[in-house]
């Protein structure tokens, strides 16, 4: 995994540090971590967004989205999209294109929420809403998988129209997954605009 430092926990003195400054030491990790999609096509580092700046890019795409949405609890929506992915802190963002099965990716995830949040006093009302998300058990982590592949083709088409990739895949791909109304128009505009042929 490539990423502009290691995760910087293991710089503290655990013993003088609370639950809360460990967690935050190891969650910071995620901007630190570059998207490896990106670096896999060719993307250079100074270039390359980290999963820190997808979360709030998803995150940010909830709050623009959610007046639409009034059957969702919003601040479930809000928890979901910040937590969906804080177990790359340890794990790395593991693309499809990576030699490891999708349980295994599950296990490694699992075993990092974990220990990333179950020390906190909120920690297994936290890990829970994780495993919401990764079951896709209610409404709101289905609207919050759907923004996370709007937030991939959109970053892909600003990344297109500065030159560094062909977003059209990430477009068709991320269209598999959007099955509400709202979010299908705003995909269908982002492919009018872009699509060439």
């Amino acid at each position: 995994m490539q990423e502009k430092a290691r995760i910087p926990v293991d710089l503290l003195d655990k013993s003088k540090s609370t639950p809360l400054i460990e967690a935050w030491f190891e969650v910071v990790h995620l901007k630190q971590l570059f998207r490896q999609g990106w670096l896999k096509r060719g993307m250079d580092t100074a270039d390359c967004e980290t999963v820190a700046e997808h979360s709030f890019g998803a995150a940010l795409l909830c709050v623009m989205l959610l007046d639409q949405h009034a059957e969702l609890d919003a601040l479930k929506v809000l928890k979901l999209a910040l937590l969906h992915d804080i177990g790359e802190a340890y794990v790395g963002d593991i693309t499809p294109h990576d030699d490891i099965a999708r349980d295994e990716k599950i296990r490694r995830e699992t075993e990092a929420v974990e220990k990333i949040l179950a020390k906190l006093p909120n920690g297994a009302a936290l890990v829970r809403d994780w495993h919401e998300y990764e079951a896709q058990q209610s409404p709101e982590a289905k609207f919050v998988k759907q923004i996370d592949r709007l937030e991939l083709a959109l970053q892909a088409s600003v990344y297109e129209l500065q030159g560094k990739v062909i977003a059209k895949e990430f477009r068709e791909s991320a269209a598999k997954h959007v099955t509400s109304e709202t979010l299908k128009l705003e995909m269908a505009a982002l492919s009018n605009l872009l699509d060439r042929d």
